[in-house]
């Protein structure tokens, strides 16, 4: 896959990826996810994407070639890899903070380094591909339990650890409510998460009817179609006797629906980060000294948010990109146990060549399409 300006992508062929450091493997790819902050890529959203660039952070496949320091794999292995690209070693590292490593994105103080998110997290190229370099091969990628799907396991290198890692920033206690705003993947497995860690009621918002009916086959969840009522946060508190739910999740990020002003300015003609419309609903939404968990994406500068309201309210407020292998060995276990099976989200499976059309499609909610995951020919 190789990017070539907005809302233009096409397949093409680029030389194979090598061992360039010691520590590198490179990955034979077998599965690809297309994730909603791809479309922020996409769509021409996030700055530094270069016309070349390859996309793709969530990815399984078959070891090829190993570096000489590289000691944990072996050639033929089958492993899933994190979307973060981490050393191991840095003071974030030491800490389980995956997402912030200190080597290998060093010209950003803001996120560590990911697979196929443009130069801004360290102009790494992606596994939409046949083949992807994976540096730090030790660190990052996990071999894949026997009795695991592939399916559910490439659904492990980002989207059910977001999830889960979303409803545990709130801090959820037994018999909370959890508001979820967007029922895409990663607001879907956060609805599922949500009740693994305890809450008595997970509602979850949208405005399209059949992402709502997929959150509540799926996570069990009650739904509000926000483009149905006059106000949502007026909404989720009536359905709260008047205090708001206890914890509210921004599932959304950049390019939320629900209010022309902030679409507007955030995407239209982008004044600010994106239209952060999911977490000035969240802010509000969510009862005084309440939890909001932020893991839907935006740019680096500011946004339009009421952080007077996260002062008045008492909230706690939490965001981060998700530290993948710090949430494996727990996620595998409710994988392989059936409390968990991220599978299910999946609607559409597609060549690596179809591509173009698969983020058409995804991008304008065709088919109803969830999640696709891209298959190369020789997988």
């Amino acid at each position: 896959m190789t990017y070539r300006g907005p809302y233009r992508i096409r397949v093409d062929h680029k030389p194979l990826p090598r061992i360039e450091h010691p520590a590198d493997a490179i990955v034979k790819v077998t599965r690809s996810g297309i994730c909603g902050s791809d479309l922020h890529l996409y769509h021409g959203m996030v700055p530094d994407t270069r016309i070349g660039s390859t996309f793709g952070h969530e990815f399984t496949g078959v070891v090829q070639e190993v570096g000489r320091d590289v000691k944990s794999l072996s050639v033929g292995d089958r492993v899933l890899v994190p979307f973060n690209i981490a050393c191991g070693s840095c003071i974030y590292c030491a800490k389980d903070l995956f997402s912030c490593c200190e080597n290998t994105n060093p010209c950003s103080n803001t996120v560590g380094g990911i697979y196929g998110y443009s130069h801004i997290t360290g102009g790494y190229d992606g596994g939409q591909a046949e083949y992807v370099r994976v540096p730090y091969a030790d660190i990052g990628p996990m071999k894949i339990p026997d009795g695991m799907e592939e399916d559910d396991a490439v659904l492990l290198t980002d989207v059910c650890p977001t999830g889960y890692q979303a409803a545990e920033m709130g801090e959820i206690q037994k018999g909370d409510t959890v508001a979820v705003f967007g029922a895409g993947p990663i607001g879907l497995l956060a609805a599922k998460s949500a009740y693994l860690l305890g809450a008595g009621r997970v509602i979850v918002l949208d405005h399209l009817d059949y992402r709502l009916e997929h959150a509540r086959r799926f996570a069990g969840a009650e739904t509000l179609n926000f483009k149905g009522v006059r106000n949502p946060v007026e909404e989720l508190r009536k359905l709260t006797d008047g205090l708001g739910p206890d914890v509210c999740i921004d599932a959304v990020g950049a390019e939320a629906e629900g209010s022309f002003f902030q679409h507007l300015i955030g995407v239209s003609i982008p004044l600010q980060a994106g239209a952060p419309t999911a977490l000035q609903w969240a802010i509000n939404a969510v009862r005084k000294a309440g939890h909001v968990s932020v893991v839907g994406v935006y740019g680096p500068t500011f946004n339009l948010v009421p952080i007077g309201n996260v002062l008045n309210k008492g909230l706690t407020v939490r965001g981060s990109q998700a530290n993948v292998k710090h949430y494996l060995p727990i996620l595998t276990e409710h994988v392989l146990a059936g409390r968990l099976k991220p599978n299910e989200i999946i609607t559409h499976r597609l060549p690596l060549e179809d591509i173009a059309g698969a983020y058409e499609m995804f991008s304008n909610k065709r088919d109803q399409c969830i999640k696709a995951v891209l298959l190369p020919e020789a997988a």
